[in-house]
């Protein structure tokens, strides 16, 4: 196996190499950000997104960047370059940092890991089972490494036998913990939730597609049962259609039209070919 290098504060070094203090927030207390974006064919999808978002999450947890924008292309191209995976997932991470009190945000650390990645159109046919349930992130706008609840929640998905779960609060549907929802109406529309959620870059880019009423609204709960399609979306997913909530089936249980197309018009947008 060929090892593979990540970015560190500056340097490049073999990933099985990377140390962090166990006194950094992210160990001690969860505390960081990080964004993730695929690469096809050596072109990052979506970059100048996936760093406005990268920026705004550390802002907005009071985490410094140490790279400007220009200066972190520079550093995931030097990435790229060196580990040569044309087709692969990168990771920004930005710790807390040091806190030797366990609670005072530090000197985060910088990390860009890069992995292996290739989109698998056959995922698409198969579609999704989901489950619902009642849970509101904290600052769900921002994306941090906090994913408490969905990973506790792994052995009741798999009980059930679902694929992953679909959050909802005071009634009102929200998102997948790695993931929008969308669903359609019988009217045709697609409707996405439009608050308490992390703004994907993918959900952003389907919101401009063509052909259809794509819209943010409130959708509660009771709306699924009566959903003619439904679909997640995330730059690792792209489209993923929902076939059942609740052991409830949407649709004929198949990755409806709509959803299909969109699925199509994605795709082409991100230059993927299968």
């Amino acid at each position: 196996m060929t090892e593979r290098y990540i970015y560190v504060n500056g340097k490049m070094v073999l990933a099985n190499s990377l140390s962090v203090a166990a006194s950094d927030l992210a160990i001690q207390r969860g505390y960081g950000i990080f964004d993730f974006l695929v690469t096809v064919n050596g072109k990052p999808i979506f970059l100048e997104d996936h760093l406005f978002r990268f920026y705004s999450s550390a802002q907005s947890m009071h985490l410094p960047v140490s790279l400007g924008r220009s200066e972190l292309i520079e550093a995931i191209e030097q990435l790229m370059e060196k580990n040569q995976l044309p087709n692969s997932g990168i990771r920004l991470t930005l710790t807390g940092g040091d806190s030797p009190d366990g609670y005072s945000i530090g000197n985060p650390n910088l990390i860009i890991s890069q992995s292996p990645f290739n989109y698998q159109n056959q995922v698409f046919e198969k579609g999704l089972k989901l489950i619902t349930y009642e849970h509101q992130r904290q600052l769900p706008f921002i994306k941090t490494i906090d994913y408490l609840i969905a990973i506790y929640l792994q052995p009741t998905i798999k009980a059930a036998g679902a694929d992953d779960v679909v959050y909802y609060f005071n009634g009102m549907v929200t998102e997948c913990p790695r993931a929008n929802f969308f669903m359609v109406t019988d009217q045709g529309e697609v409707l996405t939730p439009k608050e308490n959620i992390l703004h994907g870059v993918t959900r952003k880019h389907l919101l401009k597609l063509k052909g259809y009423i794509i819209r943010e609204a409130n959708i509660n709960i009771e709306m699924l049962a009566s959903a003619k399609e439904a679909f997640i979306s995330s730059s690792t997913k792209n489209i993923l259609p929902v076939i059942s909530i609740d052991g409830h089936t949407i649709g004929d249980g198949k990755p409806g039209s709509i959803t299909r197309n969109l699925y199509q018009q994605l795709i082409h947008l991100k230059g993927i070919s299968f």
